[in-house]
């Protein structure tokens, strides 16, 4: 992957001033560095500080190129601290290291029960010095959540096409067997095929075939109830963000479907009627905790008798969705606000309890996603000096390629799943 960057990056402090360099602490910095030296100490990894000090056990390698303010960082707020350093230049993977394969040894310490607790008891007990809660302006009612969606999906409509496939499906693809390859082969010529895969995969669980009355809840760029409409069925599409909304109904219009594709600004708890079939594709992720059993009993109550619903969800284990739910990580102040993952229990616990739905486990798509999101991180990169034109600034160039290696490392260590759930009533 070419490098875009300078090797010590500075983001321009007018526009990124949730990155200047916090107020030196040097006791949360000291525990800062000795946080580093125990991690370090099985680490399959490299971390090279600038003052010639290096930690880990060898493999993938980190060069810090400011450790005072990268330990800054750390300490100040262990959830956004590291991502917020890299976003800062204040450390890059050595060269001809790929940044996921970099934070995969990060990823699998939190993935693995066994070396999960890498800090003695007592550290562990004041991680509450440096983990901040999930800010009260992130609430997913239905103002909140409009906010929250539009400062992700409508940052740019160019931008997303210019590494997403022609379809803007915007979710896991489903490779196969091929989902288990070598990443270094990972192709965008692939990837089309493998969304339209994904696509027919949700509507054959779901029966949909002609005739059928489709909801697409968070229906995205449209790909889905394209597919949909040309299987010859009638289909509402909702979603909240203005801008997708408007790109949506373009792409219908090409497609050759609008007589069959009706697009809504509308949220989930506004939608009114039945339809044989409700899909919801990784949209349960931006609906937030308070909100799961409204969004459940939504589905449940769309249903036409006899219907099925599909829900395709990034989850996480469930223990670390209890350990991590109240805290405020990178991922949510950088890309996602308001967003939580859930974990496949919580799903079944909460349509158990508010609905009278039975949830099915139809297929894991992990290892697809991994491939699907090395896939747009390469594209993001390749396609990079036209995104750049559209007005975005090298710190969102660092901020999306670790936003998607993070993620990749996330599914490619078990951290993450991705699932897709058939809902029948009990």
């Amino acid at each position: 992957m070419t490098d875009l960057m300078p090797r010590v990056h500075q983001p321009a402090a007018d526009t990124w001033p949730s990155l200047a360099r916090p107020r030196s602490n040097p006791v949360r910095r000291a525990g800062a560095m000795a946080a580093i030296r125990l991690i370090a100490k099985d680490l399959p990894a490299t971390i090279h500080l600038d003052n010639n000090r290096s930690y880990g056990l060898g493999g993938p390698a980190m060069r810090v190129h400011r450790s005072s303010a990268f330990l800054d960082r750390l300490g100040q707020d262990a959830g956004s601290g590291f991502g917020e350093a890299y976003l800062a230049g204040d450390w890059d993977p050595e060269p001809g290291t790929d940044l996921a394969d970099l934070l995969v040894p990060f990823a699998e310490r939190f993935s693995n029960e066994e070396t999960r607790h890498l800090l003695p008891k007592w550290a562990q007990s004041l991680r509450w010095l440096v983990t901040r809660s999930q800010p009260g302006d992130q609430e997913n009612d239905r103002a909140g959540a409009r906010e929250n969606v539009s400062r992700h999906y409508d940052l740019s409509n160019s931008m997303f096409a210019e590494f997403l496939d022609p379809t803007l499906t915007y979710s896991a693809a489903y490779f196969g067997d091929a989902a288990t390859a070598d990443l270094a082969t990972a192709s965008y010529d692939e990837l089309t095929q493998a969304q339209l895969n994904k696509l027919d995969s949700i509507l054959d669980a779901a029966g949909v075939e002609s005739g059928s009355r489709v909801l697409d809840i968070g229906c995205g760029w449209a790909s889905l109830a394209i597919r949909a409409a040309q299987r010859g069925a009638w289909v509402t599409a909702i979603t909240i963000a203005p801008q997708q909304a408007l790109l949506a109904q373009r792409k219908i219009a090409e497609a050759g479907v609008s007589d069959r594709v009706q697009v809504a600004l509308r949220d989930y708890r506004d939608q009114i009627g039945e339809f044989d079939a409700v899909l919801s594709v990784e949209m349960i992720e931006a609906v937030g905790e308070r909100y799961w059993p409204v969004y459940f009993d939504a589905i449940e109550r769309r249903l036409a008798p006899g219907g099925v619903g599909v829900v395709q969800a990034i989850v996480m284990p469930h223990e670390r969705m209890l350990a991590t739910r109240n805290t405020f990580t990178w991922v949510q102040k950088y890309i996602f606000p308001g967003g939580l993952i859930p974990s496949i229990k919580v799903i079944e616990d909460v349509t158990a309890t508010h609905t009278g739905l039975h949830v099915d486990v139809i297929r894991h798509l992990g290892a697809d996603y991994a491939r699907t999101l090395r896939i747009w991180r390469n594209r993001f990169v390749d396609r990079w000096p036209a995104i750049a034109d559209l007005g975005f600034d090298h710190t969102f160039c660092r901020m999306w390629e670790f936003y998607l290696a993070y993620s990749e490392a996330g599914f490619r260590t078990n951290y993450l799943d991705d699932v897709q759930l058939r809902l029948t009533r009990r």
